[in-house]
Order: C-alpha cells, then sequence, then structure tokens
C-alpha cells in the first residue's frame, strides 16, 4: 500500500513538473528531459546574444566635449584680436606712420586678417576638429608639414603663457607695488588650471566674460575719443582733423612708416585664429563656426581700424607719450589712458591697468587651452608621445595640460632672474611663427580648394564658404611675406644697428624648415596628390569634438546619404544597423553601462 502511495505521489510529481515547464515559443527548442530530471529552460534558435560585460570598467576617454556654445565661439572670435598691444601699442603707430599711414597699415594687415580667418573658417566648419589646420596640413599637403606646423603652433602659444603670465605679475605690482611680481603670477596660473581642468565650458565661459570686459572698454573708448574731439567733454576744445594738418600728419615717413607699422599691426591682431582651433569642441559647428567667422569683418573695423582713427584725431603723432607708452609699457601715458583722463576720468590709468589685466588673463587662457589642444591632437595622430593625447572624463587632455603648465612656469625664472639667453632665444623663435602658420594655412585651403575640384566634389556640400576665392589665400601670403620683409626691415633700424637682431627675427624660420625636413626624412613622407585629399567632413550631430567622428564621402549625394544616415560612420553606425536588425542586441545594448563595440 504504502509502495503504491509512493508510486503515485512519484508519478503525479513527475506530471506535476512537466506541467510546470513552461510552453516553447515558435522558433525554441525544447531539450528532452528525463522524468525526475531538473526542468531545463529552452534553447533558442536565433543569433546569439552579445556577451554582456556590465561589471566591466569604462575605457579611458580619448574624445574631448562638445560644449562650446554659440555664444561663446562668437565672443572668442570678436574679442580674440583684442590683446594688450592695442591698449598699450598702438600709440607707436601713429608716431612711427602718423594718423592715416597707421590708418592705412591697420586697414592692410586687416585684409590679411580677414583672408586668413575666413579660410580657416572654411575648413573648420567643414572638419571641425581639435587639431585645426596642423591636422589639416596633413590632409591637404604633407604629413610633415602637419608635424612642422603643429610643434610650431605648440610652442608659440606655450612660450607666449609664461610671456604673459610674466607680464600679469607685473600689471599687478601697479596696485601692490610690495608684493613680489611672482606671487601674482604663481595665484594666476593656480587659477587658469582650476579653469581648464573644470573643462572646455570653463574656458569658454571665462573667456566669454573676459573678452566681454575688452569689448566694452574699446566701445567706451570710442565713444569718449569722439566726445572729445568733438569738445562734448572734458576742458579742452574741439579738436576736430586739426591733429591730421600738423607737421607728420597725414602721412609720417611716407612708405617706410607705414611698413613699420606693419609689424606692430600683425603682433596686434595675433590669435585670430584660434577659432579654428575652438571648433574641434563647439556644439552644432557647422552652424556656430560660420556665424563666428562672418563677425571677422566687423570686429577688424570697430575694435582697430576705428580705435586707431580715434587715437590720430585726439592724440598728434609727435606727444611724446605715444612711443614712451609703447616702449616701456608705462599704463598711464597709454593712448587709452590718455583718451580717458582727457574726458575727465581721472582714474583712466586705474581703469586701463585693469583692462589691461583682463586682457592679458584672456592671452594666457588662450595660450594654455591653445597649446594643450594642439600638443593632444598631434598624440593622437603619432606626432608627439602618445600619452599626451589622453583626456579625462571632463574631456581635458591633462597631460598636454600639465606640460603646458610646466612651460608655463618659466614666466617665475624670468621674473626672478631676468629674461635670461635661454628664454630669450625662445621667443626669438617663436617670433616669427605666427605668421608662419598663417602662410601654412593660405596654402592649405589652396591645395583644399584645388582638391574639391579635382575630385568632383561641390562647394555646396560646405556649410561655410569663404568669399573672394580664389583669389583670398593668394592676397593673404602675398601680404604675409610683406610682413616677413618688414620685421628684418624693423630690426635693421634698430640703433645701434646689429646683425644679431635681424637673425634673431628669422630664428623661427630655419626651426621650422628643420622640423619639416627632418621628419619627411624620417618618415618618407610625400605631398598628398590632390586626387587622394581626404575631403571628409565631421558628423555635424556627434556630441564629441573627436577625429574619430569623421564620416567620409567624396560626393555631393554621398554627403546626403551621411547627414540622412544612410551612409555608415565609424564603427558608431555600425552598431546601430546591428540594433535595428536585432531588438533583443538593442535590448541588452541599452541595459549595458560599457560594452565592447567599436563605439568608442
Amino acid at each position: 500500500m504504502a509502495g503504491g502511495l509512493n508510486a503515485n505521489a512519484a508519478g503525479a510529481s513527475a506530471a506535476g513538473a512537466r506541467a510546470a515547464r513552461p510552453a516553447a515559443t515558435p522558433g525554441d527548442t525544447a531539450i528532452p528531459v528525463a522524468d525526475g530530471a531538473a526542468p531545463q529552460p529552452p534553447q533558442a534558435t536565433g543569433p546569439p546574444l552579445a556577451p554582456l560585460a556590465i561589471q566591466a570598467p569604462p575605457p579611458p576617454s580619448t574624445t574631448t566635449k562638445r560644449r562650446l556654445q554659440a555664444r561663446h565661439l562668437q565672443m572668442i572670435a570678436i574679442g580674440g584680436t583684442i590683446g594688450t598691444g592695442l591698449y598699450v601699442g598702438s600709440g607707436a603707430t601713429i608716431a612711427a606712420a602718423g594718423p592715416l599711414g597707421a590708418l592705412v597699415a591697420y586697414l592692410i594687415v586687416g585684409v590679411l586678417v580677414y583672408f586668413i580667418t575666413t579660410s580657416l573658417g572654411e575648413l573648420a566648419a567643414h572638419i571641425p576638429v581639435s587639431g585645426s589646420f596642423s591636422s589639416y596640413a596633413g590632409r591637404f599637403v604633407d604629413p610633415a608639414l602637419s608635424f612642422a606646423l603643429g610643434w610650431n603652433y605648440w610652442l608659440q602659444w606655450s612660450i607666449s603663457l609664461p610671456s604673459e603670465l610674466a607680464a600679469a605679475g607685473i600689471i599687478m605690482s601697479f596696485w601692490a607695488p610690495n608684493i613680489p611680481a611672482w606671487v601674482w603670477s604663481a595665484a594666476i596660473l593656480l587659477l587658469l588650471v582650476l579653469v581648464h581642468l573644470h573643462g572646455v565650458d570653463g574656458f569658454g565661459e571665462s573667456e566669454y566674460w573676459l573678452s566681454a570686459i575688452k569689448v566694452a572698454a574699446i566701445v567706451v573708448f570710442i565713444a569718449l575719443g569722439v566726445a572729445v574731439d568733438l569738445g562734448a567733454v572734458g576742458s579742452q576744445p574741439a579738436i576736430g582733423f586739426d591733429n591730421w594738418s600738423i607737421p607728420g600728419a597725414p602721412f609720417k615717413n611716407g612708405i617706410v612708416g607705414i611698413f613699420n607699422v606693419f609689424v606692430i599691426a600683425f603682433y596686434g591682431f595675433g590669435g585670430t585664429e584660434l577659432v579654428g582651433v575652438t571648433a574641434g569642441e563647439a556644439v552644432n559647428p557647422r552652424v556656430t563656426v560660420p556665424k563666428a567667422i562672418r563677425q571677422t569683418f566687423w570686429r577688424i573695423l570697430l575694435f582697430y581700424v576705428i580705435s586707431i582713427f580715434v587715437i590720430g584725431l585726439v592724440i598728434r603723432n609727435d606727444d611724446p607719450s605715444l612711443l614712451n607708452s609703447a616702449i616701456n609699457n608705462d599704463v598711464t601715458t597709454a593712448p587709452f589712458t590718455l583718451v580717458f583722463e582727457r574726458a575727465g576720468l581721472s582714474f583712466g590709468a586705474h581703469l586701463m591697468n585693469a583692462v589691461i589685466l583682463v586682457a592679458v588673463l584672456s592671452a594666457s587662457s588662450s595660450a594654455m587651452y591653445a597649446a594643450s589642444r594642439t600638443l593632444m591632437a598631434m598624440a593622437k595622430e603619432g606626432k608627439a608621445p602618445e600619452f599626451l593625447g589622453r583626456v579625462n572624463g571632463r574631456g581635458v587632455p591633462v597631460y598636454s595640460l600639465a606640460l603646458t603648465t610646466l612651460i608655463g612656469c618659466l614666466s617665475f625664472l624670468s621674473i626672478i632672474w631676468g629674461e635670461g639667453i635661454i628664454f630669450t632665444a625662445l621667443l626669438s623663435v617663436t617670433g616669427v611663427s605666427g605668421i608662419l602658420t598663417w602662410l601654412s594655412i593660405a596654402v592649405i585651403h589652396i591645395r583644399f580648394r584645388r582638391a574639391l575640384k579635382v575630385q568632383g566634389v561641390s562647394t555646396d556640400i560646405l556649410p561655410y564658404k569663404a568669399p573672394f576665392q580664389p583669389y583670398g589665400p593668394y592676397i593673404a601670403i602675398l601680404l604675409g611675406f610683406g610682413i616677413i620683409i618688414g620685421q628684418g626691415y624693423a630690426a635693421s633700424c634698430v640703433v645701434p644697428f646689429r646683425i644679431w637682431n635681424i637673425l634673431v627675427v628669422y630664428t623661427g624660420i630655419p626651426f621650422f624648415l628643420a622640423m619639416y625636413y627632418g621628419y619627411k626624412w624620417a618618415y618618407n613622407t610625400r605631398i598628398v596628390t590632390l586626387e587622394d585629399c581626404d575631403l571628409s567632413g565631421v558628423d555635424p550631430d556627434s556630441p564629441n569634438g573627436d577625429e574619430e567622428e569623421v564620416a567620409v564621402y567624396s560626393h555631393v549625394s554621398d554627403a546626403e546619404s551621411v547627414r540622412s544616415g544612410t551612409a555608415g560612420s565609424r564603427g558608431g553606425s555600425q552598431t546601430h544597423a546591428a540594433e535595428e536588425t536585432d531588438p533583443l542586441l538593442s535590448m541588452h545594448a541599452s541595459q549595458m553601462t560599457y560594452t565592447t563595440s567599436p563605439i568608442r
């Protein structure tokens, strides 16, 4: 009896177990199970699921972040050209060439700046990457030019950083003469590092407000200068154009005077190419970069040409303060200060010292940003040590920033021991690097336009088209060589004459050529043929500012397919396509914090 009950119970249990098994869904294969054995789940016959890696740590970040808003780019483009040279050194241009001569010189250099900026804008809007023109050089000219241009540009900014920090310490001594200047330089350097460690949005926000102050100062200066000239403010009668009819006006020293001003004007416009570097971290660069570039003409006209015009109206060309302020960096006799004081503002010197401090802070921050991003881009391209290309979770190239900061510490040595032989030599190397950068941008743009034509690609794919093509870059090259000649001529006019002064000016040229031909010899590079130039554009919807976001196309139809999502980009679109064909993979991918897919 007991045996029968046990047998019945066992049979019931087996039947219950069989009944409890889930019904196989279509496409599943049921695995035979012996009575009394543990039930087995059905085996799927569809495509295998991707292995989950939920516990795997995320890989180190390799991309910057697109966090620069449109207003950041607009203000960087507008205020990026405004430096201490305009506030302090602009008076020397009136003394050297007269009011109209200085105006003509600034207009000519302004034409150069306009063509360089619009050429770079066309490239940066189409290919907004952090390497900017150093990356473009490898695409459209020669990898050796990319190497030379990248290191030249990094050295240009990294060496200017300690120079600006030293100037900031001296400016602060105007108010606190008992505190050593190096203390102020150290405090400012620490502040800049903290701002840049916060991410590119920290740089963008700080530069936005610093540039806003610089712009406001110039607008106020122009308004007060016109009022002083008309006799509406201050104790002096109306001046009108009287200062344009005295000896030395409107032209002073003829063509030679204008030629001398070329060099001063060029240094005043330095940094206009920075907007091309920031495009690599801009939100929606195909829209924001063209908007910023279109402001180029107006900022040149307003901030430089009109400012020089007002100075020439209000201050005589033979006023000794014009040269003294430039030679001695004396803010108390700077043309902006004199105009403020003649308008009745007794605190003009303090006001201008504060504005100049803001300009130095802005220049220092820009130097730190440009140098670190250029170094990062070169590392990613294999033209610098690999570790310099690594970025943290905020998209900051921390190692490149650290190396740039170490170079910035040279400012302490220059303040404590003076600008010795080594520091002066480094500054000499970078003296001509700015114009070499501009000339390279013009050459790159010429090659880019020719490659479009040879490959049959319409310019309609470009989100921004540089005006006056194809003549603009050629005009820029012609004017650029004029400035190079002018630098040597200005050095030869220094009294007493020393051949060393001329050699120092051109030290950067053999340095640039040595890097170019050295890399060319080491890696046997060739000039990229126009047929092989990579005309890829960057996906405008990409959230990151990395070169990996490039979607390659060579014709308008291909570009349209990229924008519509039918053409694959590197890795990312392949994964999306896989998810669309396999909903299970899509479901699991959405639950994972990290996958081993080709997406970075």
